[in-house]
């Protein structure tokens, strides 16, 4: 890890926080410092451990907010930033796409020129990775892959704003000179994903006997990526990563949205001690959503053949781990269910 002090945005939300902690196992070297507006998706519980040891400092912050960001970059010895922080959620996205625009456009414009002028003030050469989704390439048919050459197509406000964000990272790069790095990644899942999203969902509702509503026919496809394996290859972009290039990340874990519900269902039934087939019969389902994209997939060659990252898990061992995890951890976590909706689909 090629930084000394690092500022990971959105550090205290699902993946944030995962690669946080493998920064803190796997890079002890590195001081880590997380700036988060602890909305409804961050939460404090997923660092407390490290917050109370005083190894990771929590700054809760809007990254939108130019003031609180410029006296940030100000008052701290950053010489990298991870940014992670922003609007993730597509039906949100559909309800309320102002929140969008401001956190992933207005707050990835916010923390660029923040950054930008404070290594331009203390005269060094930080590096800036800028996190992205597979959305903004829009929908694939039955076949091919998203490589890091296809045009952009976003199909919801949330992809149409991390589709913004990203030129505004490239066009840093190419107007001034930054050091600039994308990754665009596939369905990440694991722990501490917020309980809104489609694992968690569809894992508390079979915990609980209740029904899960599956949009359309269920086929739509996404390529599904552990947290633990993006964390990674996060950090080995930020590492050896070629300024202004961007890399996909995927492990080339192509479900079907009901197969996936299907194979959780097996795994529920078999750690609740259930007849093998009882959540299978909890499916049902309902009308699909607005411009939902059919079917998603990661070419990750470029990060492969150009950084030497693969996957180290299994999707059946991190399926299964992940399981475990919620069981465990879900009410500890979410006290209530974390405001998850009972209509959520999936």
């Amino acid at each position: 890890m090629n930084a000394n002090h690092l500022l990971v945005t959105g550090g205290a939300g699902f993946i944030g926080a995962n690669l946080v902690r493998y920064l803190r196992r796997e890079h002890p070297q590195t001081r880590v410092s997380v700036v988060d507006k602890l909305t409804y998706a961050g939460n404090r519980r997923y660092l407390e451990e490290l917050i109370a040891r005083h190894e990771v400092p929590l700054i809760v912050a809007d990254i939108a907010d130019r003031e609180a960001m410029e006296g940030l970059f100000a008052r701290s010895d950053f010489d990298g930033v991870i940014h992670l922080a922003a609007e993730s959620h597509v039906d949100r996205s559909i309800r309320g796409p102002a929140d969008f625009v401001q956190t992933n456009v207005v707050g990835s414009f916010v923390l660029l020129e923040s950054a930008r002028r404070a290594w331009e003030e203390r005269g060094i050469r930080g590096r800036f990775l800028h996190v992205s989704t597979d959305e903004v390439y829009g929908s694939l048919g039955p076949r091919g892959a998203f490589s890091e050459r296809t045009p952009y197509d976003p199909s919801s406000p949330y992809s149409a704003t991390k589709a913004s964000s990203d030129h505004l990272a490239r066009a840093y790069h190419r107007t001034y000179g930054m050091d600039v790095v994308i990754t665009n990644c596939s369905n990440n899942f694991g722990p501490f994903q917020y309980p809104e999203k489609l694992i968690p969902v569809i894992i508390r509702r079979l915990r609980d006997g209740q029904e899960v509503p599956v949009y359309g026919d269920g086929r739509h496809v996404r390529d599904w990526l552990f947290v633990e394996d993006h964390c990674r290859a996060l950090s080995m972009a930020f590492a050896q990563g070629e300024s202004g290039r961007s890399y996909n990340v995927g492990a080339h874990n192509e479900w079907t949205n009901l197969d996936l519900v299907y194979a959780l269902g097996d795994l529920v039934d078999r750690r609740m001690g259930r007849p093998a087939g009882t959540a299978r019969q909890m499916v049902s389902f309902v009308q699909d959503r607005p411009g939902h994209d059919r079917r998603y997939a990661i070419d990750a060659t470029r990060i492969r053949s150009e950084l030497g990252w693969e996957p180290r898990w299994s999707f059946e061992e991190a399926l299964a781990h992940t399981v475990d995890w919620y069981l465990r951890h879900m009410e500890r976590i979410w006290p209530g269910g974390g405001g998850l909706s009972a209509g959520r689909r999936v």
